[in-house]
């Protein structure tokens, strides 16, 4: 068998049962929709065609989530080129498939701060980055070479030298002049949670914690010199870092418009429209 794995939910799709600090009898998918997007737009991408329109695909994910009784945790799938011959091109695979498991999963805001590091690992090339699949080996050998230095990951940057991502995560920073500001997509996976905190930030510009909200290149030395810096992924939703290449970012502290967005994405989990959440059916 030829697998080919597009797209792993691991940081992706929660099932919530949090409402307002109380159970609540209504559990939801957050995000499904621009998930699943993005999981058939990298599939096209890869040249692996599904097994199943993208309806059948949304409903399989809805009951799965149903009949697995979980209440919380995360929804993880992938598609692969199928059962085959184990050679380079999907040739000898007759027909696709569709993989997906729920894990039961304990998770929570996040409000300590960690520390990060430069990765000398080389990042991925833009066409790889910018499509979601499981060549997670630059991954997993930056996050390794974080954690030998006693830091919790890394960031990469780019050939230009300019700031990417962190391994499985995007990362956002919050100026002295307060904005808050993601590097540009363009060489990078665009994160769902990264562009819904970029719709929600607004809220924080008319409550008078942010001046404004954008993408942009930064350097190394402009990055460094933030007041607040995070890592932006969908189980975290947003976690604080500290410190950068053994020296602090701002005073050192988890800032307090860091906390905000988090709780913007939190509360948007937990409690936000239905277009970012489904119900589950159980």
């Amino acid at each position: 068998m030829i697998i080919w794995f597009i797209e792993d939910m691991v940081c992706s799709i929660q099932l919530l049962s949090l409402m307002g600090g109380h159970i609540n009898s209504l559990r939801y998918l957050y995000e499904l929709d621009v998930h699943l997007d993005r999981f058939l737009r990298s599939a096209s991408k890869a040249k692996i065609s599904s097994p199943f329109p993208r309806s059948t695909l949304r409903t399989i994910l809805i009951q799965l989530a149903a009949a697995s009784q979980c209440r919380k945790g995360t929804l993880r799938y992938w598609l692969s080129a199928g059962p085959g011959d184990f050679l380079l091109t999907p040739a000898g695979c007759p027909t696709p498939a569709f993989y997906a498991v729920v894990i039961k999963e304990d998770f929570s805001q996040c409000r300590d701060g960690v520390k990060v590091i430069t990765s000398n690992i080389p990042m991925k090339s833009p066409l790889f980055a910018t499509m979601k699949n499981v060549n997670y080996l630059p991954n997993v050998l930056a996050k390794m070479e974080a954690e030998e230095k006693g830091a919790f990951a890394s960031i990469w940057v780019d050939e230009e030298g300019y700031v990417a991502e962190g391994p499985n995560v995007n990362v956002a920073f919050i100026s002295n002049d307060k904005e808050l500001i993601l590097p540009f997509f363009d060489n990078i996976l665009s994160g769902c949670t990264a562009l819904r905190l970029l719709e929600l930030a607004p809220k924080l510009v008319e409550q008078g914690q942010l001046r404004g909200v954008k993408t942009a290149n930064l350097t190394v030395d402009e990055a460094k010199a933030a007041a607040e810096m995070m890592y932006v992924g969908s189980t975290l939703p947003i976690l604080p870092i500290i410190m950068w290449d053994g020296k602090p970012i701002g005073d050192g502290k988890v800032g307090a418009v860091t906390m905000a967005l988090s709780d913007l994405l939190w509360n948007d989990m937990v409690a936000g429209p239905e277009t970012v959440r489904l119900p589950v059916p159980y």
